[in-house]
């Protein structure tokens, strides 16, 4: 049995280093908190992950307008892929959706390709599709993606806890695990992750002094975190 594993957002080396040393087990990597997260550079990358021993996953996203991307968008991600995969990257977090709403399984073919043997985590685009469930079954069928994260389509993942419940099921038996993320608390996460069933959870604003976004990491939050994740396991 082992804690509930907690991914932490950085956007600088530094708090790479901070969130490494006061409890995260795995980094999400981004630029542009404000915006939902961008494409850091490669040098940010480079400098991230060797800073620290837990794996770094890394965003590719070219710009927060949608997620649904003209051919000049795929080209860049798909190129951005292929450079990250030289950087010691854990993984690439990427989603994209047909202006239908499904998940573009097109460019997500393209860029699992371009991701070689690098996983892939499909981001919170999965909250923004038509049907949650229709897209989760899809991304069951590639291997390769290994990560959901989701607030089950609502702003908190404790107002989508139904609907994460119903990830969770849908996904057992797989390799792919459910990573809930979006306004969970110290305070609220560890009966969150009993109802919801979840091994992994995401945090950003509510490890930063203040709750804000484009504040620093703050060490006596996190560390307050990680004691209530080690109560308990899965």
């Amino acid at each position: 049995m082992n804690p509930i594993l907690l991914e932490v957002i950085g956007t600088t080396v530094q708090e790479v280093k901070e969130a490494a040393l006061h409890g995260a087990d795995r980094i999400e990597l981004i630029t542009a908190f404000s915006e939902g997260g961008l494409t850091p550079s490669l040098g940010l990358v480079e400098e991230a992950i060797a800073s620290v021993s837990i794996p770094v996953n890394v965003m590719v996203r070219p710009h927060s307008r949608s997620f649904v991307y003209d051919a000049d968008d795929r080209a860049t991600i798909v190129r951005d892929t292929r450079l990250l995969r030289e950087t010691g990257a854990n993984a690439i977090v990427f989603g994209a959706l047909t202006p239908e709403g499904k998940v573009d399984v097109d460019l997500l073919e393209r860029v699992l390709e371009a991701a070689g043997d690098l996983p892939l985590t499909f981001h919170r685009a999965i909250d923004m599709s038509a049907d949650l469930l229709q897209s989760l079954d899809v991304l069951l069928a590639y291997p390769q993606v290994t990560t959901v994260l989701t607030s089950g389509g609502q702003p908190s993942a404790l107002q989508g806890l139904a609907c994460i419940q119903s990830m969770v099921r849908q996904a057992a038996g797989s390799n792919l695990g459910i990573l809930a993320g979006s306004g969970l608390t110290a305070e609220t996460v560890v009966d969150f992750a009993k109802e919801a069933g979840v091994k992994q959870v995401h945090f950003g604003s509510n490890v930063r002094i203040g709750g804000h976004a484009l504040a620093p990491i703050d060490p006596e939050r996190l560390r307050a975190l990680r004691s209530s994740l080690n109560s308990i396991t899965v």
